[in-house]
């Protein structure tokens, strides 16, 4: 283990300990003030890059205030996820529940007996939402990305446990992440994926915001092949609370790419109501990609090695 990968697990261990200590005002205000600092700089550039399609202007153009909201965003999603362990499911749930819209949604697919499919953007606080399925329906199971060092992928598994959810490794299982996860919905049980992200590299090519964009292709598939209703969910945050929405169910028909348009269609209604709360750092356009990372697109497009 390099000295970077070992700081950066020791750090997530002492946040997890350290900051449920705090009372819980110091800690969120201490994690606004980093924000904030981080904004003064003029914040994550791809984060402006991003930013600016869903307002349909330039970087440069982003509203400073904008970059701000969305750096203290993303640092109460932190400052939660450390205090989560700590916190009360059952009042949690229904905190969530007096707010949420939708739920309706969730209720219906799942009362029909069989799986159902939970797609969700990186907005708000997506782990409440898991909260809220393991207090009401049952235990779901999530798909986590594998980070290094193995010590740091074995902690957020540990967290997520904790929470009462399911996990299924993205890479390095001893099945296929798809043939858990189809086999979960087949039983009758609850899947949730953060659907915005593509990490395979072999996702779909939708229009989002106006540009071409790759979205994974997991949440559409598994709907398609299973027949569970594929359910949109948007989270996003108030002041003092959480905002969750249940859109209701995808219609999958004409098969994966255009299910899967459908979903970023979705996708992009609740970040564009919510632009501040969409936690997205990384490059989702194919704009914004690197000459390589367009070459191994096109080589799996084309089957060439």
């Amino acid at each position: 283990m390099n000295a970077a990968a070992r700081a950066a697990d020791l750090g997530y261990a002492a946040a997890w300990r350290l900051v449920r200590l705090l009372p819980e005002r110091w800690a969120y205000r201490l994690f606004e003030i980093a924000a904030d600092r981080a904004a003064r700089r003029g914040g994550p550039p791809q984060l402006r890059r991003n930013l600016s399609r869903v307002l349909d202007t330039t970087p440069d153009a982003v509203p400073g205030e904008l970059v701000r909201d969305s750096l203290r965003s993303y640092a109460r999603y932190w400052c939660e996820a450390f205090r989560l362990p700590s916190m009360d499911p059952v009042r949690l749930a229904e905190t969530i529940e007096s707010s949420a819209t939708g739920i309706e949604h969730i209720r219906d697919a799942f009362a029909r007996g069989g799986g159902v499919v939970l797609a969700l953007p990186h907005s708000g606080n997506w782990d409440l939402a898991g909260v809220w399925v393991v207090q009401r329906l049952g235990m779901p199971t999530v798909v986590a990305e594998r980070l290094a060092p193995e010590s740091l992928f074995q902690r957020f598994v540990r967290f997520r446990e904790s929470l009462g959810f399911e996990i299924v490794p993205l890479t390095g299982g001893q099945t296929p992440p798809f043939d858990q996860l189809a086999a979960r919905l087949r039983e009758g049980r609850i899947v949730g994926l953060l659907g915005e992200r593509d990490l395979s590299g072999a996702g779909v090519t939708v229009d989002f915001f106006g540009e071409p964009a790759t979205m994974p292709a997991g949440p559409a598939k598994l709907a398609v092949e299973t027949g569970a209703p594929l359910l949109p969910v948007h989270c996003w945050f108030t002041p003092g609370g959480w905002g969750f929405g249940i859109g209701a169910p995808i219609d999958t028909t004409g098969g994966v790419a255009a299910t899967t348009q459908r979903l970023a269609d979705r996708f992009a209604a609740g970040i564009a109501a919510h632009p501040a709360d969409w936690h997205m750092w990384q490059p989702l356009w194919t704009a914004d990609f690197s000459a390589d990372r367009l070459a191994r697109i096109e080589a799996r497009r084309t089957g060439s090695p």
